[in-house]
């Protein structure tokens, strides 16, 4: 308390010399700068606050992406470090410690310049499945167009959709109710495919791409170095938590019959779940914190927009710095707070 005592007061007596002072009124004025990717509607005309939201949105998308994708192929990757095969374990093991040996800005700015900038122009565009382009400009996806007025319908589908993973593992009177996971996930399909009206796909018109939407190369690139730097050590921790289970409980399923691929997914792995999930918990917080080096490859993301552009023309830096840091600190005690949650869910009780 004393120490916070003194830098408040210092603060203050330092914005008072330069005849200054505290207050978030600025987030009302006009922004007049342009965000090239954003999830919702954005103009210059819109005002700082709006420009907060945008970044945030930003920054939770390829958050989120980044913790999917690298939890995916982590456990792909730790699995593979257990594998009897000599080729598939040493691959395994280069991966993880060339990845975790190595800079995480580096091998971002590697992807993309190295990789992504080396892409064909647009007339050029590769050709991907699913009606798929890939060019330097990044990666055109179709565009599902909402109908009007199905709103509702489509909060149902979202609804169910989230419902499904946390469905699936319930357990009611000691029996599990994996049939209602599957029929939500269904519901999650039909109110989804309900409120589609039309699918616009990205195609060559002139000299530009039309229709479809636009995945920008510095979302890619910042997406590909956060999942791979943070793969490599979920990794571990899937190794670790697999090897953490006692070798007992791998003979007894073998003994039952089960070949070596329903040992893992059967037997093993649900109770490794169980040792990872505290330390998957410190390296989720990482790869959100991770995202702001999306500024060292212009993504506009929250420290790159809101305390680099939105800081230099408003010049609240004390302000703009505490926004910034309250807003990673609620994103960070929200996502342990849920891994808690889930930890407890998953957790043995003794009887």
């Amino acid at each position: 308390m004393a120490a916070a005592w003194y830098l408040a007061a210092n603060a203050a007596g330092n914005l008072a010399a330069r005849h200054m002072g505290l207050g978030f009124g600025f987030l009302g004025d006009t922004a007049n700068f342009d965000i090239p990717f954003k999830l919702i509607a954005w103009d210059d005309s819109n005002s700082y606050a709006r420009a907060l939201l945008v970044c945030t949105l930003n920054t939770l998308l390829v958050s989120l992406m980044s913790i999917i994708a690298a939890t995916l192929l982590g456990l792909l990757v730790g699995i593979m470090r257990l594998s009897a095969n000599w080729l598939v374990r040493n691959i395994a093991l280069v991966f993880i410690e060339l990845v975790r040996n190595t800079p995480q800005l580096v091998q971002i700015i590697f992807w993309y310049v190295a990789v992504l900038q080396t892409l064909p122009p647009i007339r050029q565009s590769i050709a991907l499945p699913g009606g798929l382009l890939l060019n330097i400009r990044g990666l055109y996806l179709p565009i599902l167009h909402i109908r009007d007025g199905s709103t509702a319908l489509t909060w149902l589908a979202v609804a169910l959709l989230l419902a499904t993973p946390l469905l699936w593992p319930a357990r009611v009177a000691g029996r599990r109710i994996g049939a209602w996971a599957l029929l939500s996930a269904a519901g999650a399909a039909v109110a989804f495919a309900a409120t589609v009206e039309d699918v616009e796909m990205p195609a060559l018109r002139g000299f530009n791409i039309g229709g479809g939407t636009q995945i920008p190369p510095e979302l890619v690139a910042l997406w590909a170095g956060l999942t791979i730097y943070g793969s490599a050590f979920i990794a571990e921790i899937v190794r670790a938590a697999i090897m953490a289970v006692p070798n007992g409980q791998r003979e007894a399923a073998l003994g039952l019959g089960l070949h070596p691929g329903q040992v893992l997914t059967h037997v093993v792995l649900p109770q490794a779940v169980r040792i990872m999930i505290p330390p998957m918990t410190s390296q989720y917080l990482n790869i959100i914190k991770g995202s702001s080096l999306g500024a060292a490859v212009a993504y506009p993301e929250l420290f790159q927009i809101f305390a680099g552009t939105v800081l230099n023309q408003s010049g609240r830096e004390l302000e703009t710095i505490l926004i910034l840091m309250a807003i990673f600190l609620t994103i960070s005690l929200l996502t342990s707070a849920f891994m808690n949650w889930y930890n407890r869910r998953v957790a043995l009780v003794e009887r």
